[in-house]
């Protein structure tokens, strides 16, 4: 009964070959060797024969650590996994009579599909007597193209499928650089002119202080008018001193 079929190299003992193309585990040529002597350096190494070649003639088999390169290969395979991108085709659909305010909406979401890596369809669906009117949903499509062009490019060219009208675009990674690109240049000199027309006004002049108020001076109360009719004494006339020695009057005799 035959041995099922596995990509898995042939290890060791499993190896069929009476001689081998035998390669070290630093990548040295060792040279052609009888299968039981590849096996014995292998084993005085604590690392297996792996037989990496074996269409050849003899087989060409390496020494290594079989367990670490089967890992070290599935991390490679994860790796690669991770870094490829899973293209997927989005569909949108118009009607050849759509209002602005749905046909602006259906575009920023053919956008965002487009910014997100994904290949988009845009179909045309027509009914009844718009038939007759192709071009309606041929310039549709042609306006759709124009407002995603800094996203993509057209992939397939506008065509009838039966009913309908198809348009497929794809991701334009070089129109998308250079619109990020436009984007960034735009910010930086409205920021330069900002700043420019900031430093044109200067510094805004503090507003004046007012002068401190002086308290008001308390007005002095008028003299009061003279009641009497006797003027007042001059400043210039000297009044005699009383003479304290005066002599006293002198007695009528005739009252004695």
């Amino acid at each position: 009964m035959a041995a099922p079929h596995t990509d898995e190299p042939r290890i060791n003992d499993r190896i069929r070959a009476r001689e081998v193309r035998l390669v070290g585990a630093d990548g040295a040529q060792i040279g052609i060797r009888p299968l039981p002597e590849a096996l014995a350096i292998a084993r005085d190494l604590d690392l297996d024969l792996v037989e990496v070649a074996d269409k050849a003639n003899p087989p060409v088999c390496r020494i290594m650590d079989y367990g670490k390169y089967k890992y070290e290969a599935a991390q490679k395979a994860k790796e690669s996994r991770k870094k490829s991108t899973n293209v997927v085709i989005k569909e949108m659909k118009y009607r050849p009579k759509i209002g602005s305010g749905d046909f602006d909406t259906k575009t920023k979401k053919v956008e965002k599909f487009l910014g997100e890596g994904h290949k988009v369809k845009v179909t045309i669906m027509f009914r009844g007597r718009e038939m007759a009117h192709p071009e309606l949903g041929k310039k549709i499509l042609d306006h759709v193209a124009d407002d995603v062009v800094h996203l993509a490019r057209v992939e397939v060219v506008p065509k009838l499928d039966g009913r309908n009208m198809i348009m497929v675009l794809a991701p334009d990674k070089r129109a998308q650089a250079a619109h990020a690109a436009m984007v960034k240049e735009q910010e930086a000199e409205a920021a330069h002119a900002a700043v420019s027309n900031g430093s044109a006004a200067g510094p805004q002049p503090a507003p004046p202080t007012a002068a401190p108020t002086a308290p008001p001076t308390a007005t002095p109360a008028p003299a009061p008018a003279w009641t009497t009719d006797v003027p007042p004494a001059d400043a210039n006339t000297e009044t005699p001193p009383a003479d304290a020695t005066a002599e006293a009057p002198e007695a009528d005799p005739a009252a004695s």
